[in-house]
């Protein structure tokens, strides 16, 4: 098989693969951007791999006016830079010792045995200058059936690092087809759940929200449910509202995928911890999981909230609740979010001042809010009076 993509024919990759090639080395487009070509997804960086170990690489690289990088040189990854576009080229590797977060490598000149240390036989195909697609351990016919599929025994792939479990789930959530997901693997999921334990909470967040990311995670979500991944990572959560909110996400039009509203529908305990979220997202979630324990009336919650943050959380309430989404709570909630409390502190001063300020402010906001927002300016004030 061949792809024939336009980029595979731009100047910056012919220039690397002509300067290799020249040297006598073998060069390759590796993983994700053979698997996103194949199945006709975006292609994001191009990743490539090479029989040149670094030192190699960076003397061709200056015997070809390539600025060269030595961004992973005791790993074997050297970063080229051309027309300011950065290409990771990497030595092939075998490894030769893992402790299931880290491994000690060597260098190879077998692409086999490159191909063996990676995750899934859909990551370990190859392309060369000419888009020909080289398969050493026949993992095509996984890439075009949608198959995520461990390379060779998948419980020895885990616990040469346990992070591939979420990646197991998340590739079956943006790459896999309607087939359910790989038994063999599953299997030994379950059988390696204490490795989650000592990864990195970063490393698992970063997983965890791009899985939530994809277009329809929800069967991914429920199978790390059932295998008891997910509660492993969050305890308390529970899976069972995630695929009624991706079907309201869908019904409301254009709602995009959203890893923290779909975190939120998840439920469980202290996620920033678990998951080390960044400030913006454990505050977003806060708000969200704040509206699902409350009665706030829709316009109130546009009010507070914004537009967005509301309908988010009417879209987890209906979800919760298995009901479809009111378009009138919708309108309420908008409603709510373009009103402004007419009262600003100069016009209570300097009858009040300091705490009491803030007192009456609250209170006459409270008053307004109960009304629906209907009170105007002067009405308010003269309940100052």
């Amino acid at each position: 098989m061949r792809i024939e993509e336009a980029w595979l024919t731009e100047a910056p990759l012919v220039t690397i693969f002509d300067a290799f090639e020249a040297a006598g080395h073998r060069v390759y487009l590796v993983g994700g951007a053979v698997r996103n070509a194949l199945l006709g997804e975006p292609v994001g960086d191009l990743d490539l791999a090479t029989d040149a170990v670094p030192e190699q690489m960076m003397q061709l690289a200056e015997a070809a006016g390539i600025k060269a990088i030595p961004t992973g040189i005791g790993h074997g990854t050297v970063t080229l830079v051309l027309q300011g576009t950065p290409f990771e080229i990497t030595t092939f590797r075998q490894d030769v010792e893992t402790d299931g977060r880290h491994a000690t490598v060597d260098f190879t000149d077998d692409i086999t045995r490159d191909a063996r240390r990676r995750d899934f036989t859909m990551n370990a195909l190859y392309v060369g200058a000419d888009g020909t697609v080289i398969d050493p351990l026949g993992g095509l016919p996984d890439v075009m059936a949608r198959r995520v599929r461990f390379i060779e025994d998948a419980g020895t792939r885990i616990r040469e690092d346990f992070l591939r479990i979420l990646r197991f789930f998340r590739f079956h959530a943006q790459y896999g087809g309607a087939r359910g997901m790989d038994s063999d693997g599953l299997a030994a999921v379950a059988d390696n759940l204490d490795g989650l334990d000592g990864l990195a909470r970063e490393r698992v967040g970063a997983e965890v929200l791009r899985l939530l990311a994809a277009p329809d995670p929800a069967p991914a979500v429920a199978a790390m449910d059932r295998v008891g991944v997910l509660t492993r990572l969050l305890p308390g959560a529970d899976s069972r509202a995630l695929a009624p909110l991706i079907h309201l996400e869908a019904e409301a039009g254009a709602i995009g995928p959203d890893s923290v509203r779909r975190l939120a529908a998840l439920g469980g305990e202290d996620a920033q911890g678990h998951l080390r979220l960044s400030n913006a997202d454990s505050a977003r979630l806060d708000v969200l999981k704040g509206g699902l324990g409350d009665m706030t009336s829709p316009e109130v919650l546009g009010y507070l909230n914004g537009a967005e943050a509301a309908r988010d959380i009417l879209l987890l309430r209906a979800a919760i609740l298995e009901q479809p989404l009111d378009p009138g709570a919708l309108a309420a909630a908008n409603h709510g979010a373009r009103q402004r409390f007419p009262i600003v502190a100069a016009d209570l001063m300097p009858a009040y001042q300091g705490a009491a300020l803030g007192a009456r402010l609250r209170a006459l906001e409270a008053r307004w809010i109960a009304s629906r927002f209907t009170l105007g300016r002067d009405d308010l004030l003269e309940e100052s009076a």
